[in-house]
């Protein structure tokens, strides 16, 4: 009775952190969506915070399209 137990926490905490890499993932994806969907306030911005910018946005696409 106590391995069946522990098979069904061990099943419940697979499924949550399962669910937890989904949100994860979509969180990260809706983030990625809104920076496309508004547009930037600053028009002008200096080369470096340009490079900022554009340095974080290849971040953020290359780790969004990493397999989990």
């Amino acid at each position: 009775m106590l391995a069946a137990s522990n098979r069904s926490t061990q099943s419940i905490e697979s499924t949550r952190e399962a669910c937890s890499d989904y949100v994860a993932h979509l969180q990260l994806h809706m983030a990625l969506q809104a920076k496309n969907l508004v547009p930037s306030l600053a028009q002008n911005s200096d080369r470096r915070e340009h490079l900022l910018h554009q340095t974080q946005a290849d971040l953020e696409k290359m780790i969004s399209r990493q397999g989990f």
